[in-house]
Formats: C-alpha cells, structure tokens, sequence
C-alpha cells in the first residue's frame, strides 16, 4: 500500500536526515591519533597512477584516489568518500523499505543496524568494500523494484549496477551470479526471456570490458594475486568460523536480518524469494572458497531493510510494546560494540577496555596470524606510520647532497612505502619505491643508485647476499610504536653499491615483473 503524500514526505525526509547522520558521527568517533590505514596508503597511491587496473583491485576506487590526493589528502577527504557510499547504501536499504510501505520506525531499526555493526568499519575505511557493499545493493534494489514495477528500466539499472560494480571489485560477479540463480529459482525465470535484460547484460559487459581488457594485457594478476590470498590466508578460515561471524558482524541487530532472511524466504507471496536464495547462494560460495568474514557484508542491506519493514508490521498494532525492546537491544549491545568497530580511543586506553571485558573471547582482537593482540589487527594497522617516515627522514637526512642524488628509498611492502609516500612531503623525502603489489608497476626501468634507504621488516638484511655488494651498512633506526602492527621495522642505510648489486636489483626486478609477464 503506497503511503499517503504527507507521510511519504515526511518518511523521505527522515531517511536523507539519518543518511547525513551516518556520513558525520564517524568522524566524531574516530580517536584523532589514529592514521590512514595501511590498505587506505596503497589505494592512495593507486590515484597517482590512474590505469583501467591494478594488482589488487579494479579501476574505481583510485578515481576518488585521485580526488582525494587533488584535495590535498587529508583524512577528511580519505574518509569522505567511504562515508558516502555507506549513506547511500542506507539510502537504497530505506527506499527498499519505503517501497514495501514502511515508515519510521522500520527507518530507524535499519539506521541502527547500520550504525551498530561491523557497516560502522567498513564505510569509513577507504578500501574497496565500500563501493562493493553499495554496489551489491544497487543491483538487489533494481530487482526489487523491477518486480515490484514490471518496469525495463530497473532491468538497465541492473546492467549498470554489475557493470560499474565489477570495476569497484570483482566479488561483485559472484553476487550477480547468485541473484540470477535466485531468480532462475522462482517466478521471476521469465526476465531472462525479457529483451531488455539481455540489452542491459550487454550494456554492463561494456562498462566492464576495459578493465578485462587490462587483466588480459597483464596476464590477469588478480589470479595471483587471489592464489596468493589463497595461500597465505584463505586457507586457515574454517567454515564454522566464517559462519559464526556472520551474527557477530551485525550482532546488535541481527534479530533484524534474520527476520529479513526469513521473510523473503517464507512470506505467502513469495515474491522477494529470489534475495533469499541469492544470499544462500553466497555464503555456500563463500563457505567452499574460505572467504572472510566480511566477504558476504554486501548481501546484508537489503534483508536489513526486509527485516526492518517485517518488524514493523508485526507491531504495527498489538505488539507495539515490542519496538522499545526492538531499539533497546540493539543501543545496549552497540554501545559495547562501539569500541571494536572504530577505534574510540587512544590505543593503550583502548587496549585496556578490551583487557575488561575479555574481549579477546570474542575473537575481534585475532589477527591474520590466528592470535589474539591487544588491539584489533584494522586499528594496529592505522598506527606508526609517521613515525616510520619521521626515521626514514632521519635517515637520509644522514646522507651528503652528493650521495642523496645517487640514493632511493625502497620498502618491503605497499604499506610501507605508501605510508613514506603519504608523509613524505611534509619531511622533504623523494618517492618511495617496492616491488610489493601494484608498486612493483611503477618503479622505474633501468633505475641507477649508489645507496638504499631500505625499510624492511628483516632483522637479517645485513645478512643476506646482496649486503657484501655494499661499502656500508648502518641500522638507523625502528618503529617502536607497541601497538603499531610494523611495530620493529627498520630503516637500514646501504651506502656504496657496486656493479654486482646493479645486476643483482635488476634482474630481481626483471624476475618479479615476469611473474605477471609485466
């Protein structure tokens, strides 16, 4: 039933008002002695080297990479872009839920969801997770509508969304093939007999093909790089695990999406199923293929928006009483869930809250190394990285102009020098180069240097080979910060290279760039 004109207004309004909510109480949040994150530097760097593709990830995000770097890079604008895309994730959810004639309070109970929740990260994290979750969204919004309508034009909605989503990230294929599965599972079989659809299938090939093409020009990287993720953390995720999180995620307001789950699988006309398949569909694929936890977080806004529209019409009349414990719950819950989805506090402060209430049986403070830390690994991520480029500037600062002309700064690993690159600026540094992900792109052919800054991770390096090939080597210094996730790195100074070395660092590069015919 539609709602009446004034009511409809004034539910609109209410949506856009805790849209712009959820892109300002972030900032609020974030403790200010927090830095970008170590993911957050490399696609920083990418909008320095705009190309229709990276090792890592699709085209898109380094556009609003670009920006932000135009912008002067501030963490305003670092964090801007990943709060919009959460408003207007939360925008389609709330309009999927006015379609279904929802009003407030099911607003509300999906503000909350959003707020409380694992959401809260993810939408101010500058990573591609954004964009993906959003673009998940848009293509269940434009089926939802398209059943709801009958109407062609939600059917090239469709097509676009897949399109410009899978130049956000390529995980937004699996959630296409899992609608599609769903609709192949119901009534809704018949869109396949639509012209329209296979026009709008044509129209999103489009927008993808530029960035196939790139895949195919490099020798498709991202399936080493998947193989890679694969190898060294896929394969330690057990199902039980993965399946478990799925309620931590959003467990403040998970009674939500359950409802929503539940709903679109088992209401009488049955004429949402196809959402219910396509996420089982999706977590069985994520299951098999040992994905993270957060891998299957944009499937979650549409059944929060179901959910949120079934709650409230089940109190829509006599079980009212019930929509205070339904916004209880989740405030009492996501107030202790604060903590670990933003970091609140500094870090030691931070640490001992966590010390408290035992978070670490909870397993949000297991890093990728399958221990428990006393911060979670994201927010050990977002520290000691100035301090880093503060010695790296110490450093060369050791060296004569002479001997800075003949010199690069190299780092082990894209966090590293996209961090050195960052600050770099501000400490009067040249770039920082790696051969780690999609740096190993940009560093320069045939690159001549007498001296190594190197920033490494490696207690050994004096050790190695390559070390005798030097007339000096002298440890700097080390990033002490103990919460830092680089937390011993250190900043080495080889002085004096001769030709040996030259051959060496070339044909290391040579061999790196041959494993992506590069």
């Amino acid at each position: 039933m539609p709602l009446p004109t004034t009511s409809f207004r004034k539910t609109n309004q209410l949506l856009y008002i805790l849209a712009l909510l959820k892109v300002v109480i972030p900032y609020f949040l974030q403790n200010p002695v927090y830095e970008p994150h170590r993911d957050e530097f490399l696609y920083l760097a990418e909008g320095h080297h705009l190309a229709w593709g990276f090792m890592e990830v699709p085209p898109l995000l380094s556009v609003f990479a670009w920006l932000t770097n135009l912008f002067g890079g501030g963490m305003f604008w670092v964090k801007l872009w990943p709060s919009l895309f959460g408003a207007a994730t939360f925008i389609l959810a709330g309009k999927i839920v006015v379609s279904l004639g929802g009003r407030n309070f099911a607003l509300l109970l999906l503000f909350l969801a959003f707020m409380f929740s694992a959401y809260l990260r993810v939408f101010f994290l500058f990573q591609p997770n954004a964009p993906e979750i959003f673009f998940w969204t848009l293509i269940a919004f434009s089926l939802v509508r398209f059943t709801q309508t009958k109407s062609n034009q939600w059917l090239y909605l469709f097509g676009v969304s897949a399109g410009i989503g899978m130049l956000s990230k390529y995980s937004v294929a699996f959630f296409t093939a899992s609608v599609l599965l769903g609709l192949l599972m119901t009534k809704y079989r018949t869109v396949f007999l639509n012209k329209h659809f296979w026009y709008a299938a044509v129209i999103g090939l489009l927008i993808f093909l530029p960035n196939f093409f790139w895949q195919y020009k490099n020798s498709f990287p991202v399936i080493h790089h998947m193989k890679e993720l694969q190898e060294t953390q896929l394969q330690y995720i057990s199902p039980v695990s993965f399946l478990t999180d799925q309620l931590v995620l959003i467990l403040p307001c998970a009674f939500v999406w359950l409802t929503g789950l539940f709903y679109v699988l088992f209401s009488k006309e049955g004429k949402y199923r196809f959402l219910g398949f396509a996420y089982l569909f999706v977590i069985l694929l994520l299951v098999i293929g040992h994905g993270k936890n957060y891998y299957s977080l944009g499937v979650y806004p549409a059944l929060l928006a179901f959910g949120s529209y079934a709650l409230e019409k089940y109190t829509a009349v006599k079980r009212r009483a019930l929509r205070y414990m339904f916004v209880i719950i989740p405030l009492l819950i996501g107030l202790l869930f604060l903590p670990v989805a933003l970091p609140m506090l500094p870090p030691q402060q931070l640490a001992d809250l966590y010390v408290k209430f035992h978070t670490e049986k909870t397993g949000l403070l297991k890093w990728e190394d399958l221990k428990n830390h006393p911060l979670p690994q994201d927010f050990s991520d977002m520290l000691g990285w100035e301090e880093m480029t503060q010695k790296v500037a110490k450093a060369y600062g050791t060296l004569s102009d002479s001997e800075k002309m003949n010199t690069v700064i190299f780092c082990d690993n894209y966090g590293m020098a996209g961090a050195v690159n960052y600050y770099g600026k501000k400490y009067h540094l040249p770039p920082a180069y790696s051969d780690n992900a999609s740096f190993l792109y940009w560093l320069p052919e045939n690159a001549s240097f007498k001296n190594i800054v190197l920033v490494t991770s490696d207690h050994h390096e004096k050790e190695h080979d390559f070390a005798k090939d030097f007339q000096s080597i002298t440890i700097s210094d080390s990033v002490t910060n103990v919460f830092a996730r680089e937390r011993g790195d250190w900043i080495y100074v080889f002085k004096g290279a001769n030709d040996n070395f030259s051959k060496y660092f070339q044909k290391k590069l040579a061999d790196d760039k041959a494993e992506f015919n590069y």
